[in-house]
């Protein structure tokens, strides 16, 4: 209970954070960002969704907004595998709760598996 205390204004502060960003990036700034590059839009997206974080919930809705305005299928799955496993946002105090090394190696293999997952992904529904 006294780590939850000394946790909270961290985690408290972290999801203001999250909610800021999410609410100054307007979802056409995404559609803008990719070009329909089939190597850079998934780091592109990696990268957007790890910066900008999120729960599982939005991100369903973020995602179909995104497909509408012509983000490829690729892009939007990076980016919300990003968007929900890699927190760059929630790094500092995964660090302090976790460790630093541990939080980084687990940032860094999400964010790649987030870029694995996403053309495997594409690659496997256009075998169907």
């Amino acid at each position: 209970m006294n780590s939850f205390k000394q946790f909270l204004p961290i985690i408290i502060g972290i999801l203001l954070l999250m909610g800021l960003v999410i609410t100054i990036i307007p979802k056409e700034f995404y559609a803008a960002v990719f070009s329909g590059n089939k190597f850079l839009d998934p780091l592109i997206g990696a990268l957007l969704g790890s910066i900008s974080g999120g729960n599982p919930i939005a991100s369903y809705i973020l995602g179909g907004e995104l497909l509408k305005q012509g983000v490829s299928l690729l892009a939007v799955t990076a980016f919300l595998l990003a968007w929900v496993t890699v927190g760059v946002i929630q790094l500092p105090a995964e660090s302090l709760m976790l460790g630093k090394k541990f939080a980084i190696i687990r940032n860094s293999v999400s964010f790649l598996t987030a870029i694995i997952a996403a053309v495997l992904v594409v690659i496997t529904l256009s075998l169907v």
